[in-house]
């Protein structure tokens, strides 16, 4: 078995900027890429949150830090490029993950307005919104 460090995505978007808004939505969003993947957070090298420019009440790593054993892990926040068709009010995560699945393993998690980052990935949202109403 071959342990590789694998990049799992996410992407939310939050209706307004406010700090609950933003944690709330970056805690949803880790949940669903943990558990549609099944990772540990024992596992994790590391964590890159960006946002759009128009996000900026809080930082998406302050959820990370209130998941169980996320304490040591590395976290770091930026902003995105402001281009000018750009998604709005959107929180992205890039997960460094040791795994031994492989690149084709791997579910990447998409909800809400991101769906349209990535259309392909879509079936995601019968996920979220199936693990929602079950009121995960």
């Amino acid at each position: 078995m071959n342990v590789v460090c694998r990049g799992v995505r996410g992407a939310t978007t939050i209706e307004k900027d406010s700090r609950e808004e933003i944690v709330t939505a970056t805690e949803e969003l880790l949940h669903l890429m943990l558990e549609s993947n099944q990772i540990q957070c024992e596992d994790i090298a590391s964590v890159i949150f960006t946002t759009t420019p128009d996000v900026t009440s809080e930082y998406p790593a302050v959820a990370a830090r209130k998941l169980p054993g996320w304490g040591d892990i590395a976290l770091l926040c930026g902003h995105e490029m402001a281009v000018p068709h750009g998604l709005k009010k959107c929180i992205r995560v890039l997960l460094h993950w040791n795994t031994s699945k492989t690149v084709k393993d791997i579910n990447h998690v998409f909800i809400k307005g991101a769906v349209s980052l990535r259309p392909d990935i879509a079936k995601l949202q019968k996920l979220h919104n199936n693990l929602h109403q079950e009121g995960r």
